[in-house]
């Protein structure tokens, strides 16, 4: 699975507070949210969260990837409003170079 979406999915949980929320705002199935997060998990051998029927909450590993993810999503985020902005500041795509 792409790391980018393993992020993505892990903090729309913990975010969201649950995995029915997180499958909505990801548009996705339930069973595919829970799979990724185990798919993570066991890729980084940790576990990340505290699963219960009622209640979900971030071991200490989790809080600490957490915050990395945070940050990491949100300096993309920033990266892309950048060349975004930098695109419309020139008024438009680059243009290449052709023979005088």
């Amino acid at each position: 699975m792409d790391r980018f979406e393993e992020l993505q999915t892990f903090t729309a949980v913990v975010e969201s507070g649950n995995f029915s929320a997180a499958a909505e705002r990801l548009n996705l199935a339930k069973s595919a949210v829970s799979r990724r997060i185990g798919e993570l998990e066991a890729r980084l051998g940790v576990q990340l969260l505290n699963r219960t029927t009622r209640r979900l909450s971030l071991t200490d590993a989790g809080h600490t990837f957490y915050e990395h993810c945070a940050r990491l999503l949100g300096d993309l985020a920033e990266a892309e409003q950048g060349a975004d902005m930098a695109l419309a500041a020139f008024g438009g795509g680059v243009r290449r170079a052709g023979p005088p």
